[in-house]
């Protein structure tokens, strides 16, 4: 089996460098606050699709988009990927051609909670409207991530849900800021814990709406 190293780890190390220099620069922040704010989405980013494919069917949904978006991309690395989402338009504007559309992405991962999941990133990161546009260039690169790795590993829908299910629990264990982010977007009716009525709210559409 694969080293007990989180996702968040294995694609922040992948991140380092020039595609996090790349995006302090479309961002127009210092390397060191962008790789600081890149810590805490993650988590957040990825803390939510784990939730969302604790269902079944939410895995089915999230499968399926990953085999649709990976085997469109062929063999591309997150490298040119991301060159590809920093060469478009600067203002983060409609996808070119075969281009992933990190906008709707963000829509299916946190549904309804979107603007609130951009609010607290650029809060607690101090990248205010800034952070809407790091998780526009993350969601993509997120996808491409997990698509590399279902197709690396074998995996089916039930063992992708398990791996990120491991993956949002680990986040809310750890704690930190991207744990913080998290739990606020999980706890959804304010009590304090997550529960079932919480994940109803947010169970409603991983990437099962796309036609």
């Amino acid at each position: 089996m694969t080293a007990p190293t989180s996702l968040i780890d294995d694609l922040m190390a992948q991140l380092q460098g020039a595609p996090l220099q790349q995006m302090a620069e479309q961002l127009g922040t210092s390397p060191a606050q962008t790789e600081a704010a890149v810590g805490a989405a993650l988590p957040m980013l990825l803390g939510a699709m784990g939730r969302n494919a604790a269902t079944p069917q939410g895995a089915m949904d999230l499968f399926g988009a990953l085999q649709r978006d990976h085997s469109g991309g062929g063999g591309a690395d997150l490298g040119s990927l991301l060159g590809s989402l920093l060469g478009g338009s600067g203002n983060g504007g409609g996808a070119g051609a075969g281009q992933p559309d990190g906008a709707a992405i963000l829509g299916h991962i946190f549904g309804g909670n979107q603007q609130r999941a951009e609010a607290g990133l650029g809060q607690a990161t101090g990248l205010g409207a800034n952070a809407g546009q790091l998780l526009q260039l993350l969601a993509p690169i997120v996808m491409s991530f997990l698509a590399q790795r279902t197709s690396a590993g074998g995996m089916d829908a039930g063992g992708l849900g398990q791996v990120l299910g491991q993956e949002s629990a680990r986040v809310q264990q750890q704690g930190g800021l991207g744990g913080g982010l998290l739990g606020s977007l999980l706890d959804q009716d304010g009590d304090g814990k997550v529960d079932l009525g919480d994940l109803l709210k947010i169970g409603g559409g991983l990437l099962g709406g796309r036609r």
